[in-house]
């Protein structure tokens, strides 16, 4: 009896000892290390400074800058935020806000250290912003913070955020994921015209956005926002030979321009593929809706013939931007589809939006056909999870496209969506008369 008494003393001790371990594991805090690099961005600042983000490396010496950092949790939580930090030379102090909470934290040391800022309890899923903006300084810089560290004993949380510079993510994740709708064309017809019109909501449209109203298999038409005060209408075709550097076409495969409207200027481009561009400087406005046509017909003689021309709905006449020989091409309109991208790295936490209506796509037969249905997709910065905040779905009698910004409205990517139908709306078009 003894022998069993101490026997099931040992089994209680060790299964004691067992859930006091499990316990204490399931209270074990986990780690993320938000790099600025790829997840940072002067939200204020005042022209001149030179502060931000430069090669990966923070500049910091404006007391008016803040830099805002941005990750997304999937649930309600409870977390700890420090950051890993120093300064080249004297000594700072900054002020860190997140979620209604302000720290003032100390930076010294030239070796980078990791310092507590403060801890916040997060009441629902989402973006979270932390704000750094400097308070005093004894050298240039109010200091370096390379990565934020985020630590939380909240069970099963997952956070999402650009994690490192693998297939130089820290510019791709910065400038925010890219979301297309790609329209579903009729089968065994030869299409030689795509129609569709575009707007852009108020406040849509901030610096480096490209708005691509009518996008096909070597080519894309639309409109962007170079400056504050400039904008364009741009229509490119790419060179079938496949290259960065636009300098190293060989000339029988290089796109020639045949045709371009008034004051549209026309040259080569390369960085995201190469071949011939053409543009409008054109002062386009939000809330307004423009139309947009362009064409694809083989010459005969293995090329193709691309054209584009532009309008605004309700005015009469068409203005072309430019018409293009593509060598080593026999083919229709393929691919049509719609996207909206950013194109300036520094500018990703902003919002932008479009959109998109009454597509169209005309066959060889003169037949129209409207397209009622789009499939919506993202590039790899929101497929890869590494950015959130991209959407696209119908509105109304049309689709919209939503990027940037950090929203915490989430629609998956790789679905299909059917749009009201705007027969009312077909074109009437006489080709023959088009500029």
């Amino acid at each position: 009896m003894m022998l069993l008494h101490t026997l099931k003393n040992l089994t209680f001790s060790i299964l004691l000892l067992l859930g006091i371990s499990r316990s204490s594991q399931a209270a074990e805090s986990k780690m993320w290390t938000v790099p600025l690099a790829g997840n940072a961005y002067v939200t204020q600042s005042i022209d001149g400074t030179g502060d931000g983000i430069k090669r990966g490396e923070m500049l910091w010496c404006d007391k008016a800058t803040i830099f805002s950092i941005y990750f997304h949790v999937d649930r309600a939580c409870e977390m700890e935020l420090s950051g890993r930090q120093h300064v080249k030379a004297g000594e700072s102090s900054m002020q860190v806000c997140a979620e209604g909470h302000t720290w003032s934290v100390g930076v010294k040391g030239a070796k980078p250290q990791e310092v507590v800022w403060g801890s916040i309890k997060i009441n629902k899923p989402g973006y979270l912003r932390v704000d750094l903006q400097g308070q005093s300084k004894t050298g240039d810089s109010y200091g370096i913070v390379s990565d934020l560290l985020v630590r939380s004993s909240s069970d099963g949380l997952k956070l999402n955020f650009v994690k490192n510079n693998e297939g130089n993510m820290f510019y791709w994740g910065r400038r925010g994921p890219s979301v297309h709708m790609s329209y579903v064309m009729p089968r065994d017809k030869d299409i030689t015209y795509a129609y569709s019109e575009l707007s852009v909501p108020v406040g849509g449209d901030p610096q480096g956005s490209y708005f691509m109203a009518n996008g096909f298999g070597e080519g894309y038409f639309g409109i962007q926002v170079k400056s504050t005060t400039e904008r364009w209408i741009l229509f490119s075709v790419w060179s079938p030979f496949k290259t960065d550097d636009a300098q190293s076409i060989p000339e029988e495969d290089r796109v020639q321009i045949l045709a371009k409207g008034d004051g549209v200027r026309v040259g080569a481009f390369g960085g995201e593929g190469s071949g011939g561009q053409s543009f409008l400087v054109y002062p386009w406005k939000v809330g307004v809706t423009y139309r947009f046509l362009n064409s694809a017909t083989p010459d005969g003689k293995g090329n193709t013939v691309y054209s584009a021309w532009f309008g605004e709905v309700d005015k009469e006449g068409w203005q072309l931007i430019a018409r293009f020989l593509r060598p080593k091409t026999n083919k229709y309109i393929t691919g049509f589809h719609s996207f909206l991208e950013n194109f300036y790295d520094h500018n990703g936490f902003r919002e932008r939006s479009s959109l998109h209506s009454n597509q169209w796509v005309c066959d060889t037969s003169g037949n129209w056909h409207e397209l009622t249905h789009a499939h919506f997709s993202c590039d790899a910065t929101g497929g890869g999870g590494h950015r959130l905040d991209f959407a696209g779905s119908t509105a109304g009698k049309g689709f919209f496209l939503r990027n940037g910004g950090f929203f915490s409205q989430k629609i998956k990517a790789q679905q299909t969506y059917m749009r009201e139908s705007t027969s009312e709306k077909k074109p009437v078009i006489d080709f023959s008369t088009l500029p």
